[in-house]
């Protein structure tokens, strides 16, 4: 067996929020026979598992008393360049960034709106991730996954996936049953940039650059993130903490009639994305501290730790903001993070 247990193992380097946890239990995995093997193992494959990649969408709010399954899958390889798409291959503990940085360093274009997205490639799907008008659905072509009870291997494409907004089969009724080792995305041909995003519009107008490269995407993105975001090294985050609600039109119009300054976004399926960001700021959180745990002062969507806060501290301050927007909206915020 090439399985190592390690015992009591601090946590707080393995969650990009920065909160001070310990694994009684953890086990580094670093292929797919090795996920196998601890599936087949004696005593661990039995035990409940929490399976931790990059922790950039993760709230500890306790130590977690499942066996935490640390995924380290490595490599990267183009398992075809053909005239109508290029599908590239890595493995699930490889960085989402680092992904994308290397299939543009290769000449491939198509990743580059999803640039600086903390996580790695094996929760990509996980949460759909997406940010300035791209989906990774939009990009995915399969993955492999460990079935945790039966030791399988399936691969599975995207509709297979039931990818919605943040959200996909491994959410919800996979939720803790597999682990992904494999992602596989398809990168269309020929390349086409994606400028829809008011952001991306405004900084190339700045610019005067009608017809951007992907580098030059990729950049833009990089630069508008850094100046939008904080940085998880320096200030605890997971990014955006809260959803953007999706309601039909009926509410819409009626929390037009109160709230006429609102931003929302019509989507292809007739409803309506509200602006999570915009209902915080407007309920009074932005930039407000609830003990050592606080609403990032620039985006409202973020929480952020300033120093030492706890698991508890942080979900307190979540449950406070959720609580607010809905005594003012009538809408009831949900948390991209997992909770632990």
């Amino acid at each position: 067996m090439d399985l190592r247990l390690e015992t009591h193992v601090p946590l707080a380097a393995m969650n990009t929020f920065g909160v001070a946890a310990h694994a009684a239990r953890l086990v580094r995995v670093h292929s797919q026979r090795e996920v196998r093997q601890l599936v087949d193992h004696p005593e661990l494959g039995v035990l409940p598992k929490l399976v931790l990649g990059g922790g950039s969408n993760l709230l500890l709010t306790r130590d977690p008393q499942a066996l935490v399954v640390k995924v380290e899958i490595g490599g990267l390889r183009v398992v075809r360049d053909g005239a109508d798409a290029t599908i590239l291959e890595a493995g699930a503990g490889v960085g989402w960034h680092d992904l994308v940085r290397w299939s543009l360093e290769q000449g491939f274009g198509g990743l580059e709106n999803l640039a600086l997205i903390p996580g790695t490639a094996g929760a990509a799907p996980v949460q759909n991730i997406g940010a300035y008008g791209l989906e990774l659905a939009e990009r995915f072509e399969s993955l492999d996954a460990v079935d945790l009870t039966t030791g399988r291997v399936v691969t599975l494409d995207a509709a297979a996936c039931r990818f919605g907004y943040r959200d996909s089969l491994f959410k919800r009724e996979l939720a803790g049953k597999s682990i992904i080792t494999q992602l596989r995305l398809r990168l269309p041909k020929p390349w086409r940039p994606v400028l829809g995003y008011a952001d991306l519009e405004r900084h190339f107008g700045k610019l005067g650059i009608a017809a951007p490269d992907a580098w030059q995407i990729f950049e833009a993105v990089c630069m508008i993130r850094r100046a939008k975001l904080p940085d998880p090294a320096v200030l605890g985050n997971a990014g955006s903490f809260f959803k953007n609600p999706v309601v039909n039109r009926t509410i819409r119009n009626e929390i037009l009639q109160d709230f006429p300054e609102i931003v929302s976004y019509p989507l292809d399926d007739g409803t309506y994305k509200l602006a999570a960001a915009w209902m915080i700021d407007a309920s009074g959180w932005k930039g407000k501290s609830l003990g050592r745990a606080a609403v990032d002062a620039r985006h409202a969507l973020v929480l952020v730790n300033k120093g030492g806060a706890s698991g508890e501290e942080i979900h307190a301050l979540a449950s406070a903001v959720q609580q607010a927007v809905a005594q003012k909206f009538g809408i009831t915020l949900e948390y991209e993070p997992v909770l632990v």
